[in-house]
């Protein structure tokens, strides 16, 4: 099943980001290796594609684990929940409905 791992950064996290981003995209890239990957990229702080200095509010992904507490460990172990980017980590059944 999907699950959706929705998560809130913290005030000015973009130096943070910067730091464990190299190890964060590691761990994404595996998920579209192994074909599980249906979405994954940051909630720019801006309406914009490049909100350069003020950064990113948040990120989203969209990937397949064989149960909830699969998808929780996995969000759990990521680069920017341990470094303290995210201030909050939700993850929550997805349903694909459309296209």
């Amino acid at each position: 099943m999907y699950y959706a791992i929705l998560c809130e950064d913290v005030a000015d996290s973009l130096p943070l980001r910067a730091r464990v981003r190299p190890a964060h995209l590691e761990r994404v890239e595996q998920l579209k290796t192994e074909g599980r990957l249906l979405a994954a990229g940051p909630h720019p702080a801006l309406d914009t594609e490049d909100p350069g200095e003020a950064g990113f509010t948040g990120s989203l992904i969209i990937a397949e684990f064989d149960s909830l507490e699969d998808a929780k460990a996995w969000a759990d172990a990521d680069p920017y929940v341990t470094a303290g980017v995210f201030a909050r980590v939700v993850v929550k059944p997805y349903k694909i409905v459309l296209p």
